[in-house]
């Protein structure tokens, strides 16, 4: 099966072999996240407010927070999500994330507006949403502000405002802190232990061995938080009502979530082969369908339209979350069958979508000329049309152009095309200059190429400042530091990447390299970066230091000798300074 990755994969080398999973059972390849709340944590629904958050009704997740506080939650979300980013199926692909982070941000925007986040809530969770590459439909909810987005729920879904309901019903399962309400009776159990425990629950939950599953649910820990994290259909309608209100106030139309319900509905009733675990860690009943329609209707909302630009988003993840190549032949197909015999012939706003995945899908079966007329037909298509969606859509045609065209091996026009880009530059837009620039250079660019590079070193180092965590772009700055003779900058990204994983000896093994190049003369005479390396290389020490009493606290009981619980520095920190 091929495994191709998109923009920030190409910049961060060859891919490294995971290492094993120091869990109960072994792990498949698809992501844990999936299984972490597929049967568990996924179900946590929140309790709703009844009124504006003036006069706001106690949610009945309060009382356990009292016992499970925001930091012991963020911990066991870092634990867990440590696993997930070492993954193969943890997908960050630039373009996409960017699209979906376009719904989330408005959604916790609102709730925040609306006093659903407490602050102390708001300061430590991560309100972090990322993407899985996998067919399944589903989306879940981790401990500590996490909420991981299935591709195939994105393939499924017609319209922003359906993928938006789901979000938003993520959401609450957040604020509303009910994943802490669910583990407050274990709270006498180690982290680690629970955090293990989730994973091997879920991951049996997925295996096709029967054996595994029975090994998994029958031992008596595993038996008792499966049953403390299983939620009600009660709580679920209540998931449903408050997300509803979220999505009203983020400006998206309400009739997106009994749209997503029928969607979901029909889909698995017609299919039923196991696709679908969203339904099965949320079931929808037919009450909960009535009440989403209902609402809809109180609302007067009528809006529910697909856009090009979901369209195109939507094709993105038909493509990604299956690069086999029978998927990618199929998707291709549409170049030359617009529209099968008898069925009703495609809009304009769906061929263009269908051309979009046809040639993403031709250009990672590296047939570049056949994936070149697919994005002419489609920019063709949009070019007659105008308004603020059609311009983002565009946007999104000449960033797949400058794909293409980097692919084809043309470096030096995929650079112009991007530069032409309107409005500020994206993540998506700066890893992807950042390879153009890399490419150009090893072509034999010169020094406009050379020239480039510096700039997307700028452009990471600026947007690192900000956003310590992203291991994509940290990996994209040892790449374009290294190709400038900038080697301790380097080094020190290589290392900031590995710790922004998660994986803290890896990063300080590469950081102990970059001291090492540090005092030789060869590395050259830049002392303020090797004062950060020596810096950092202390914190990440002291981080696994930390760690480690951590763990052993736990295993003896959950607490320090002075009695206190345990909080080791989220493994967040390990990137937190400055580039």
């Amino acid at each position: 099966m091929i495994r191709t990755r998109l923009t920030s994969t190409a910049a961060r080398g060859p891919r490294r072999k995971p290492p094993p999973l120091k869990l109960p059972l072994t792990l498949r390849a698809g992501v844990l996240a999936a299984l972490v709340i597929q049967s568990t944590l996924a179900p946590l629904a929140p309790l709703g407010r009844t009124a504006a958050a003036q006069v706001r009704l106690p949610a009945l997740g309060e009382g356990a927070s009292e016992e499970f506080t925001s930091g012991t939650e963020r911990k066991l979300g870092e634990q867990i999500m440590g696993e997930i980013r070492r993954d193969p199926d943890y997908l960050d692909d630039p373009v996409l994330l960017e699209y979906v982070q376009s719904l989330w941000q408005p959604l916790v925007a609102a709730a925040r507006a609306r006093g659903e986040v407490d602050p102390d809530v708001d300061t430590q969770f991560a309100w972090e949403i990322f993407l899985v590459r996998d067919r399944s439909v589903n989306a879940f909810a981790l401990p500590g502000g996490w909420v991981g987005v299935y591709l195939g729920l994105i393939s499924l879904t017609q319209t922003r405002d359906e993928l938006a309901s789901v979000l938003a019903h993520e959401l609450t399962h957040v604020t509303q802190r009910h994943i802490a309400r669910g583990i407050s009776n274990s709270q006498k159990q180690s982290l680690i232990a629970v955090a293990g425990m989730i994973l091997a629950i879920l991951a049996a939950s997925r295996s096709s061995n029967a054996d595994a599953m029975q090994a998994a649910v029958m031992g008596s820990q595993a038996a008792a938080i499966q049953g403390q994290l299983n939620f009600s259909r009660d709580m679920e309608r209540e998931a449903d009502r408050v997300g509803f209100t979220l999505m009203a106030a983020a400006g998206f139309a309400p009739a997106g979530m009994g749209a997503m319900f029928d969607r979901l509905d029909s889909a698995n009733r017609i299919n039923d082969s196991g696709a679908y675990p969203y339904l099965r860690s949320h079931p929808l009943t037919t009450e909960r369908m009535s009440e989403a329609r209902a609402r809809h209707l109180l609302s007067g909302s009528t809006r529910n339209e697909g856009t090009l630009l979901h369209g195109f988003m939507q094709g993105r993840a038909r493509v990604l979350m299956d690069t086999d190549p029978k998927n990618l032949r199929r998707l291709q197909q549409a170049l030359s069958e617009p529209g099968k015999a008898g069925a009703t012939a495609p809009t304009p706003y769906e061929r263009a979508a269908q051309l979009y995945a046809a040639a993403l899908a031709s250009s990672l079966l590296r047939e570049q000329s056949t994936a070149e007329l697919a994005w002419r037909e489609a920019a063709q298509l949009v070019a007659s049309h105008g308004g603020r969606e059609v311009a983002d859509a565009r946007r999104q045609l000449q960033m797949l152009q400058a794909h293409l065209q980097l692919a084809s091996g043309r470096p030096d026009a995929a650079l112009p095309t991007l530069q032409a880009l309107e409005g500020p530059m994206s993540r998506a837009v700066m890893l992807q200059r950042a390879q153009v620039a890399l490419q150009w250079q090893r072509q034999g660019g010169g020094d406009a190429a050379a020239a480039e590079l510096r700039h997307s070193t700028e452009a990471l180092q600026v947007w690192l400042a900000e956003n310590r965590h992203d291991a994509s772009a940290w990996s994209s700055l040892s790449a374009t530091a290294g190709a400038i003779g900038l080697r301790l900058r380097s080094l020190r990204a290589h290392a900031e990447s590995r710790a922004a994983e998660g994986d803290v000896t890896g990063a300080i093994d590469r950081m102990r390299a970059a001291q090492t190049a540090a005092r030789t003369a060869s590395a050259g005479q830049d002392f303020i970066e090797a004062s950060i390396i020596d810096a950092r290389l202390r914190q990440l020490t002291a981080l696994r230091r930390q760690m480690a009493l951590d763990m052993r606290a736990q295993q003896r009981g959950g607490s320090r000798p002075d009695g206190d619980p345990a909080e080791a520095p989220p493994l967040a920190s390990a990137s937190g300074f400055a580039p």
